[in-house]
């Protein structure tokens, strides 16, 4: 199955970037282009596409949670909503 993004479906100047990925990284793209019937760049390129969508919407995600507390008037909800905030800030 091959993959395409809506972004590369456009008409969109490509730039050349040089990566350097450590050896076991580079041996699970190349085997997920294998699997996938594509090339390690497409892979690549989709990987990079899909952790920027994900990084988007865990800010919208915080930013959401954010504007509960501040309206939140439960105690017991408000305690909750910080600690999911301190989770996604400091990590678990």
């Amino acid at each position: 199955m091959v993959y395409y993004s809506s972004a590369m479906a456009t008409t969109e100047k490509v730039v050349r970037q040089s990566v350097s990925l450590p050896s076991r990284i580079a041996r699970h793209i190349r085997a997920l282009a294998k699997s996938r019937k594509t090339s390690a760049n497409r892979v690549l390129v989709d990987l990079i596409e899909a952790g920027l969508h994900s990084k988007e919407a865990e800010k919208q995600r915080f930013f959401a949670l954010a504007n509960r507390l501040s309206e939140s008037t439960d105690s017991n909800e408000r305690q909750q909503i910080k600690k999911e905030l301190a989770r996604m800030t400091f990590g678990e």
